[in-house]
C-alpha cells in the first residue's frame, strides 16, 4: 500500500510540474508583461508548484498548527491552479478555432487578442476561486427532497430523514464548522439522522476534539452512520470505536428495526464499497445487511458510494442514501464522476429502488465549491 501511494504521489508531482510549465508558457509570453511582471508571474507558478504537494503531505503532519497552515496554503493554491489550468486549456481551444477561421481570410488582431485573453484567464480563475471559497466555507444550506414510495404505510407519511455526508473534518474543517452543521440539523427536528460516510480526513488523536460535536446530533429515532473510503484511509476501526463512544449508531453490513405506529423500517448500513481492499472481513455486503428483515417493512440502505446500488436494488431495498461524489465539487470535475459512479447527485430511480446522492455537507481538498453547492438534506417520505 505504501509503495502504491508513493508511486501515485510521484506521478501527481510530475503531472503538476508539467501542468504549471504549460500554463506559464501559454500565458506569460502572451500577456505582454514587463520583465519584472513576467518574473513575478513565473515565481508565483513555482510557488504554486511547490505548495500544492506540500499541502497534500501536511494533511498527515502531527506538527500543529504549522501542518494545518501549510495545508490551507497548499489546498487553496490547488483550487486556484485547477481553475487556471482549465481556463488556459479553454483559451487555447478558442484561439485554435479562431486561427482555423482566419485561414478562410478573416483578419484578426492577434497580438491584442492574445494579450487580453492571457490576462483575463488568471483574473477569471481568481474570481472563480473566491466564489468557490465562499460557497465551501459557508454553512451548507438545507435542501428539501420528497421521496415518493409506492404503498407507503400511512404512519410513515412525512417521515423525515436528515442526511449528512462527506463532512471531511480535517486540516481546514474544524470544530466550528461542525458545530454549525449540528445546530442546523437539530433545528430541523427530524425522525432520523443518517451520516453517509467520509466524516474525517485524519486520525482519531488529531481530530477527536473536532468531531465531538456530532455527539450532540439529536433525532427522534436516533443518529446512524456508515463508513466511507476516507475512514479507511484514516483508521476505520479506531473511528468506529470513537463514533460509538460519542453516541452514534454505526451500521456495518447490518440493520436495525425502527417502528413508527404499525409501520416498520429496516434501516441497513454497509461498509464502504472499497472496504474489502483494506480488510477482507469488512467487504461491503448489502444483501447480508438486510438479511432476516421482516417482510413488508420499508427497506432503507445507507451506503457511502452510489455504485452500491447495483447490489442493493436486487436485494429489495426501497431507498438508498449515498454521498461520495460531492456532485463534482467544482467544475469541470463533475463530468469525470460518471467514469466511476452511476450517478453524480440528486434523486434517481435505479430499477425499482430510489437512490438519493448528497453533494456533501463539507468538501474535500481545496476549500472550493463551484457549480456543486454543499447540502444538509431533509428527505421526506411521501406516498406515491
Amino acid at each position: 500500500m505504501a509503495l502504491r501511494q508513493s508511486s501515485f504521489f510521484i506521478r501527481f508531482i510530475t503531472l503538476g510540474v508539467l501542468a504549471h510549465v504549460y500554463v506559464g508558457l501559454r500565458l506569460i509570453p502572451d500577456a505582454g508583461l514587463p520583465l519584472a511582471g513576467g518574473l513575478a508571474a513565473a515565481l508565483l507558478l513555482v510557488a504554486s508548484c511547490v505548495l500544492i504537494p506540500l499541502g497534500m503531505l501536511s494533511r498527515s503532519s502531527g506538527r500543529q498548527p504549522w501542518g494545518d497552515r501549510l495545508a490551507w496554503a497548499g489546498l487553496t493554491a490547488m483550487g486556484f491552479f485547477s481553475s487556471l489550468f482549465v481556463l488556459t486549456v479553454l483559451r487555447d481551444a478558442v484561439l485554435l478555432v479562431l486561427w482555423l477561421v482566419s485561414l478562410g481570410g478573416l483578419t484578426l488582431p492577434w497580438a491584442p487578442l492574445r494579450a487580453a485573453s492571457a490576462i483575463a484567464v488568471p483574473a477569471f480563475a481568481l474570481l472563480a476561486s473566491a466564489i468557490g471559497f465562499w460557497n465551501a466555507r459557508r454553512r451548507a444550506p438545507v435542501v428539501d427532497v420528497d421521496i415518493p414510495i409506492a404503498d407507503l404505510p400511512p404512519a410513515l407519511e412525512g417521515y423525515t430523514i436528515v442526511q449528512l455526508s462527506d463532512i471531511h473534518v480535517g486540516p481546514t474543517i474544524k470544530r466550528g464548522y461542525v458545530d454549525a452543521i449540528v445546530e442546523a440539523s437539530n433545528a430541523l427536528a427530524p425522525d432520523l439522522i443518517a451520516i453517509t460516510g467520509d466524516v474525517v480526513d485524519g486520525n482519531v488523536a488529531q481530530l477527536r476534539e473536532h468531531t465531538a460535536p456530532l455527539g450532540r446530533l439529536r433525532a427522534r429515532q436516533g443518529v446512524f452512520l456508515v463508513t466511507g473510503n476516507h475512514e479507511y484511509y484514516s483508521g476505520a476501526a479506531q473511528w468506529v470505536t470513537e463514533f460509538r463512544r460519542i453516541g452514534l449508531h454505526v451500521l456495518q453490513n447490518e440493520h436495525v428495526m425502527l417502528r413508527t405506529g404499525e409501520a416498520g423500517i429496516a434501516l441497513a448500513g454497509v461498509t464502504d464499497y472499497s472496504a474489502g481492499a483494506f480488510d477482507p472481513h469488512q467487504r461491503s455486503n448489502p444483501v447480508r445487511a438486510v438479511a432476516d428483515a421482516p417482510a413488508g417493512s420499508l427497506r432503507i440502505l445507507l451506503a457511502h458510494q452510489p455504485r452500491s446500488a447495483a447490489a442493493a436494488e436486487p436485494a429489495g431495498y426501497d431507498l438508498q442514501l449515498s454521498g461520495h461524489t460531492h456532485g463534482g465539487q467544482f467544475l469541470p470535475w463533475r463530468f469525470f464522476v460518471r467514469l466511476q459512479q452511476p450517478y453524480v447527485a440528486g434523486l434517481h430511480r435505479h430499477g425499482r429502488m430510489w437512490l438519493y446522492i448528497s453533494r456533501g455537507t463539507g468538501y474535500w481538498g481545496p476549500p472550493k465549491r463551484l457549480g456543486a453547492p454543499s447540502e444538509i438534506t431533509r428527505l421526506r417520505l411521501r406516498r406515491a
